[in-house]
């Protein structure tokens, strides 16, 4: 998870100030996963426990991803990133969103802010 985080904000080179929210997950709440958001002046937000509607937007992206790739039992652990990365690949750059007003995220990300 951390070397996920590392690479998410090289990647995107995120400003100071970005909220991260997650679940309470003990690999969230690691002292080294914290370190890493605080170097990088991100701002971390958990859900309160047992509560589901604090990350309810994340709860429906899980969903959404797990209804729409159709997971299921995968041979192995290369395939399996394989198959998820080419799914997160297709949901970035070609699925359309209602909330995006019917942009691909990608597409929505790169266009300059409107003046609303």
């Amino acid at each position: 998870m951390r070397d996920a985080l590392q690479h998410a904000i090289r990647d995107r080179q995120p400003r100071p100030g970005l909220i991260h929210r997650s679940d309470r997950g003990s690999q969230y709440a690691a002292h080294d996963y914290r370190a890493v958001l605080r170097r990088a002046a991100i701002r971390q937000s958990m859900s309160r426990a047992a509560n589901c509607y604090d990350n309810a937007f994340m709860e429906s992206c899980f969903g959404t991803i797990k209804t729409e790739l159709e997971m299921t039992e995968y041979p192995d652990g290369r395939q399996a990133r394989a198959d998820i990365a080419s799914y997160l690949a297709y949901y970035n750059h070609e699925r359309r969103h209602s909330a995006l007003d019917y942009l691909a995220p990608a597409v929505f990300e790169g266009q300059p802010p409107s003046g609303n």
